[in-house]
């Protein structure tokens, strides 16, 4: 977990962007991953998260040209078959005679199956909603592997530290796979930056690009003045929601509304207890437990960054993020009444480009 591969053969300007750097001795008695290798904290952390964006791009292109979207491909075609051959079933008359016998062989669906093309003409209204199922499933089907992964990294670290999130501080040196889960959390924070800008832009561009920076700001302020502990809890709480939201649009753009609606009421309940009940306790907590437990001072020496200013700071950014996300369940709540109305839950916030 603390080194991607053997770096003795590299060279020395190679080795900080494959292994994690300024490894130090694991403290005397450490409150968690007592096996772990330490390390501090620097600059060249920046050439991991290089690395990391790297990665992700790569395995992201993969995962969505070699799996997600031949599957998507495969399957929306199929149904398309499968629509036109009914069609063709129900349109084609029984020929019965006096008797009241049928005349010839009966078209079924799986006969008529056989009679229609392929896939849709290239340039008909069938193949472009096709296509955009296809790429829309692919990006949400990433997102789902991507999340999956991180929230079950972030739950074991999260049972393994301990439930105080101020007692200790500062939090360093890091275990290494508490500096790894914070640098791969920055990296697809960054990623998704510069996505959503090479991208066609959507409806929400500028709420998720507020979203973003304000959420990378966070992590690297609570990661460069040693608050990972209280970053770990916020970044657990994050992922859980967001990896059932893709996996109930994955559910609509195959057609599983059904499906689709009961994922997203999971999700929606799954938001406003992670977004607005647990998150609002992690804000509370900064702002009355960590004064009452830390003292304030500032001393680089130890580490030590909890002034009045850094404070204020801190938890006026986790305001900021709850009141973005309280804007977000306004238009969650919209989705919520149609689906009670029996129109089907769809996302507001992002689905079309505009």
């Amino acid at each position: 977990m603390d080194h991607f591969f053997d770096t003795k053969r590299l060279p020395s300007f190679l080795v900080p962007f494959v292994t994690l750097s300024y490894p130090v001795n694991p403290p005397l008695k450490p409150d968690s991953f007592p096996d772990s290798a330490y390390y501090e904290i620097g600059y060249r952390d920046v050439c991991v998260i290089v690395t990391l964006i790297a990665i992700m791009a790569i395995l992201r292109d993969a995962a969505r040209v070699l799996v997600l979207e031949p599957f998507a491909i495969w399957k929306l075609t199929r149904d398309w078959r499968r629509r036109q051959a009914s069609k063709a079933s129900v349109n084609d008359p029984l020929n019965v005679n006096a008797s009241g016998k049928v005349n010839g062989p009966v078209t079924t669906i799986g006969s008529a199956e056989k009679l229609v093309a392929d896939r849709p003409p290239d340039k008909s209204r069938d193949a472009h909603r096709i296509r955009h199922a296809v790429l829309r499933f692919a990006e949400q089907g990433w997102q789902a592997l991507y999340y999956l992964i991180q929230w079950s990294l972030g739950i074991y670290i999260h049972f393994h530290l301990p439930s105080n999130l101020w007692a200790g501080y500062p939090h360093v040196p890091l275990a290494g796979i508490v500096k790894l889960y914070y640098l791969m959390q920055i990296s697809v924070y960054v990623h998704a930056v510069l996505l959503l800008n090479a991208e066609a832009r959507r409806k929400d561009h500028w709420q998720m690009m507020a979203h973003h920076v304000v959420t990378i700001t966070l992590i690297v302020t609570s990661y460069a003045y040693n608050f990972t502990r209280v970053g770990c809890r916020i970044m657990v709480l994050m992922d859980w929601c967001d990896l059932f939201f893709p996996i109930a649009k994955m559910l609509r753009y195959l057609s599983y509304q059904t499906a689709c609606d009961v994922v997203f009421v999971w999700w929606m309940v799954s938001w406003f207890i992670t977004r607005h009940v647990l998150f609002c306790q992690v804000i509370a907590s900064a702002y009355w437990d960590s004064p009452q437990q830390l003292e304030f001072g500032w001393w680089p020496e130890r580490g030590y960054w909890f002034t009045k200013e850094v404070h204020k700071i801190f938890v006026s950014l986790l305001v900021i993020l709850e009141i973005i996300q309280s804007v977000w369940s306004y238009l969650i709540f919209g989705v919520a009444y149609r689906v009670l109305k029996g129109e089907g839950a769809d996302d507001t916030r992002s689905d079309d480009e505009g």
